[in-house]
């Protein structure tokens, strides 16, 4: 069984849940087993995951990062993005519990299917 109670089901196959508010933050024991289904990604301070993606050139990067967006509009879900030559660095949490939901994870592992669809 995967994290949250999710049987078979991995993170980038669910869909990320719009957050009303009002729910505490994963705690670092909750995100432990989220974060190890993520290699790569990062918590930063229990409040943000985070992972840079490197690439050959902005080309590629520039290819990424319209990936990631539009995964994130299509999930309603909006990570903070930073593109550079040959770097994208995506930063992600719940803006209204100024932490970190399932979602969160949701959403990164979906970034990390949207890197490796990519033919470079």
């Amino acid at each position: 069984m995967g994290a949250g109670g999710r049987v078979g089901t991995t993170l980038a196959d669910q869909d990320c849940v719009p957050c009303k508010g009002g729910v505490p933050p994963l705690t670092p024991e909750q995100i432990a087993p989220l974060l190890a289904e993520l290699p790569g990604w990062k918590v930063v301070e229990s409040r943000h995951l985070l992972r840079a993606f490197p690439l050959k050139n902005f080309a590629q990067a520039l290819d990424l990062t319209v990936k990631i967006g539009a995964v994130a509009e299509q999930q309603k879900h909006h990570p903070e993005l930073r593109l550079g030559w040959g770097m994208v660095e995506v930063k992600i949490w719940t803006h209204k519990i100024n932490g970190l939901t399932e979602s969160d994870f949701v959403l990164a592992a979906k970034c990390d299917r949207a890197r490796a669809a990519l033919p470079f």
